[in-house]
């Protein structure tokens, strides 16, 4: 994958997303991934010359067990990763339940699920596999990430335009990034 090597060096420099991955890692939970703007504001912070900074939000972790649909168990790892790095405000999501709130069909597995995210080089996730191993998922591939381009995925490019459109403006991306461009197929 086009960009892998980046993404793997820009991550093991940053020691708050390594602190993330670690306590990932460390929960016990080997199916768990780390995901959207934990991933993507690294890059983009990094493309646009600003020193590695501390998640502007929440840290997503991404799972998925169709056995575990409880959001009980969510909220249990959630705990769980509290304990281990009190710093970082977690959120938990069982990928295969998420498609009944956002109206999709069933996911497969957390790289499916990763389809039907709202942006390209948001649909990003990725694990601690040893000290110096991250793994990537990407459905996508990291060309937009890379490339600054902020683009819907396709279930985001007409049927739900709207909450894009509504995600560039709350998160103020254009005006934090000054280089990313708007992209429309």
């Amino acid at each position: 994958m086009r960009y892998a090597d980046e993404l793997r060096d820009l991550l093991l420099r940053d020691e708050c997303r390594m602190e993330a991955l670690k306590a990932v890692a460390a929960s016990g939970v080997e199916a768990c991934w780390v995901g959207a703007g934990l991933v993507r504001d690294a890059v983009w912070d990094h493309l646009h010359y600003l020193p590695p900074q501390p998640p502007g939000g929440d840290v997503d972790v991404v799972w998925f067990d169709a056995r575990q649909i409880d959001d009980a168990v969510d909220r249990h790892m959630e705990q769980r990763l509290r304990e281990i790095s009190p710093g970082l405000d977690w959120s938990v999501k069982n990928q295969a339940r998420m498609h009944g709130r956002n109206h999709d069909r069933a996911y497969h597995s957390v790289e499916d699920a990763l389809r039907f995210w709202p942006e390209t080089a948001t649909a990003v996730a990725v694990r601690l596999r040893g000290p110096e191993q991250i793994e990537i998922i990407a459905p996508f591939g990291l060309e937009d990430l890379f490339a600054l381009r902020l683009r819907p995925t396709p279930r985001f490019q007409h049927e739900k335009r709207a909450i894009f459109d509504e995600r560039v403006m709350r998160k103020r991306w254009l005006a934090r990034y000054p280089k990313l461009v708007l992209y429309e197929d």
